[in-house]
């Protein structure tokens, strides 16, 4: 190795980072619920006075020894009492002018879950879930956020089958359909969805039928968990 190439050894790294310039870190947490064919997110009033009345992500400032991830399982612990729910870190967000408050860069996590089966135990500042679809002006950038948030989850639902958590064990296809189409935000072919899942070999017919429901009752399945697992390096998923 010659001497250009030798790294450059810091005698006082202390004192180098103490001449960085100093940029505050947050973590946002986006949570998208579905509920009732509707897609949700969970937002609270923002306790900032220059945003008096407008809806805010669950956030807070990460802590000088925290890392990044164990920074959102802390913000939704402490503003929703949930300890249950994946986390996956989607963007950082660092426009300059983004807080009132100065430089502050922030770290959105996202989430999917099913509003039943996860009970709010903390309800401080009207926290509550709300329609994306009603969604308009927010606190901070927050309304840039989840829109991001949203056209990933858009992304993901299509590559990954995490839909599938959000239904019941057996399910119909009228029920796999209006999932997708809550979270995609279109109508789908009803034909052309059922033979894309056709394709994929993935449902267990359980021969069962559905009960008490409004309309023709449909068969129900399960999604063969076991199978997707053995199989999921070659899985594309579904492009609608």
């Amino acid at each position: 190795m010659s001497t250009s190439q030798q790294p450059v050894l810091i005698k006082n790294p202390t004192k180098l980072v103490s001449t960085y310039p100093t940029v505050a870190l947050t973590v946002d947490c986006v949570i998208f619920g579905f509920e009732a064919n509707q897609l949700k997110v969970l937002l609270i009033r923002s306790d900032l006075e220059v945003y008096k009345g407008m809806w805010s992500l669950l956030g807070d400032m990460v802590k000088r020894d925290e890392e990044l991830d164990a920074a959102a399982q802390r913000v939704l612990l402490q503003r929703t009492g949930m300890n249950d729910v994946y986390l996956e870190q989607v963007h950082c967000f660092g426009n300059p002018s983004r807080h009132p408050g100065g430089r502050v860069v922030t770290v959105a996590y996202c989430s999917l879950l099913n509003v039943q089966h996860h009970q709010l135990k903390i309800l401080d500042n009207e926290l509550h879930w709300h329609s994306l679809a009603s969604l308009q002006e927010m606190a901070f950038d927050h309304k840039e956020v989840v829109d991001y948030c949203y056209n990933w989850l858009k992304k993901r639902i299509q590559e990954h089958p995490l839909g599938f958590n959000l239904l019941p064990d057996k399910f119909s296809l009228r029920e796999l359909q209006n999932l997708y189409e809550a979270i995609l935000g279109i109508q789908l072919d009803r034909r052309n969805f059922r033979k894309k899942f056709a394709s994929m070999d993935l449902l267990i017919d359980v021969n069962e039928m559905e009960q008490d429901v409004p309309h023709r009752p449909g068969k129900l399945y399960k999604f063969n968990y076991e199978k997707y697992e053995r199989n999921k390096r070659t899985w594309i998923g579904i492009d609608f």
